[in-house]
C-alpha cells in the first residue's frame, strides 16, 4: 500500500534522511521507533509532501508520489495526523473536521465519525481550545479520516496523554486497522508501538537500522532497546 525506497531529504545543506526504506502493507500497521532528532517526523513530512525529498521513491497505491504537492498526495489516499495535533482552536469540532473535507466523505462520513468518537459527538459545538488533550487527538484522527484515506500517518499520537487515554488510543488504532486502514505510526512509547504494530522499524541518524515483524521484535526487544533507544 505504501512503500518508501532510498529516500533522501535535506533541510538546507543538512542531509536529514539518508536513504530511508520502509513499507506499510495493506491493512497493516508499521511502527517507527527512535530517539528525538533522528528524522522520524521528517520521514512523515517527506511522505506527505510537506518537506519534499531530493531523491528516492514514495509509492502510494501503485503511484510514485515523491515530489508531489501535499494536496495531491492526500487526494490519492494519504491521511496525516501531525505531532501536537495542530487543530484549529477557534473552530468547533464539526468545523475542524469540515475544513479537511474537500468533497463529501464516502466511507468516513460525519455520522460514522461521531459513532467512532462518541465524546466528540457530545462536544460537536465546542471549540478546539475547549477540548482535553485526548479529545484533541481524537479530533485530529477524525480530521484525517474524513478524507477517506488508504493510509494514515500518525506522528507521536500518545504524546502528553494520560495512560487511560493512551489505552483508548491503542484500541482506536487497532480498530482502524480492522476497518482496512493502513497506518504508519511514529512513536517513542514502546509499549503502544508493541501493542499495535505488525512490523517495527528503528531509525538512527536518518536511516532505518532495524526492522522486523512484531514477533521477532518482541524476542529482541531488550537488545534493540539497549542498542538503539536508550540514552
Amino acid at each position: 500500500m505504501l512503500r518508501v525506497e532510498d529516500l533522501h531529504t535535506y533541510y538546507g545543506q543538512g542531509h536529514v534522511l539518508q536513504g530511508v526504506n520502509l513499507e506499510v502493507p495493506a491493512g497493516r500497521i508499521a511502527a517507527v521507533l527512535g530517539r528525538n532528532g533522528v528524522g522520524k517526523t521528517t520521514t512523515l513530512r517527506s511522505i506527505v509532501g510537506l518537506t519534499p525529498p531530493r531523491r528516492g521513491h514514495i509509492v502510494l497505491a501503485g503511484r510514485d508520489v515523491a515530489g508531489w504537492p501535499a494536496h495531491r498526495i492526500v487526494r490519492l489516499g494519504l491521511g496525516y495526523v501531525p505531532e501536537g495535533r495542530m487543530i484549529f482552536p477557534d473552530l468547533t469540532v464539526v468545523e475542524n473536521i469540515q475544513v479537511a473535507q474537500r468533497v463529501p466523505a464516502r466511507l468516513w462520513t460525519m455520522e460514522r465519525l461521531f459513532g467512532l468518537f462518541p465524546a466528540l459527538a457530545e462536544r460537536r459545538r465546542s471549540k478546539g481550545s475547549q477540548l482535553s488533550g485526548g479529545e484533541q487527538q481524537m479530533l485530529a484522527v477524525a480530521r484525517a479520516l474524513v478524507t477517506d484515506p488508504r493510509v494514515i500517518l500518525l506522528d507521536e499520537p500518545s504524546q502528553g496523554l494520560a495512560p487511560l487515554v493512551v489505552e483508548e488510543l491503542t484500541r482506536l488504532i487497532m480498530r482502524l486497522r480492522d476497518e482496512g486502514v493502513s497506518l504508519l505510526l511514529v512513536e517513542q512509547n514502546l509499549n503502544l508501538a508493541e501493542a499495535v504494530a505488525d512490523v517495527v522499524y528503528v531509525m538512527v541518524k536518518g536511516q532505518m537500522v532495524y526492522h522486523a515483524p512484531l514477533e521477532r521484535f518482541r524476542a529482541e526487544r531488550e537488545e534493540v532497546k539497549a542498542r538503539y533507544l536508550t540514552l
